[in-house]
């Protein structure tokens, strides 16, 4: 089980909930690597100008598999949503990064 979208929030509260209980950081992690071919690909877009959409994609996909790992991690500790949820990203070696989505885990209730 997961924490529903409408429950995670870059904000540390939720409008029409009130926090009952906090259940500390949670995050979820991805590490991701450039395949050639991709690579490749993305060189030939750059010649071009414009998105690279074959990097956007696939940073795309990190982030929510990020998002994902969180909000699986914050429902293993009870929480029914996420507060103040941010991104991070680092580069660990030539053409392979790291991305973090980290945030509050809380438990919350409607607000009377």
């Amino acid at each position: 089980m997961m924490v529903s979208p409408q429950m995670v929030t870059t904000a540390f509260d939720l409008p029409g909930y009130r926090v009952v209980k906090s259940l500390g950081m949670v995050r979820g992690i991805r590490v991701r690597s450039r395949s050639l071919i991709g690579t490749l690909g993305a060189s030939l877009q750059t010649i071009v100008g414009g998105n690279i959409t074959l990097f956007e994609t696939m940073c795309e996909q990190t982030r929510e598999q990020a998002l994902e790992l969180m909000t699986a991690h914050a429902a293993e500790r009870g929480a029914n949503a996420v507060v103040g949820v941010r991104y991070d990203a680092t580069e660990v070696m030539q053409g392979v990064s790291e991305v973090i989505a980290y945030g509050t885990a809380v438990q919350v209730e409607r607000a009377p």
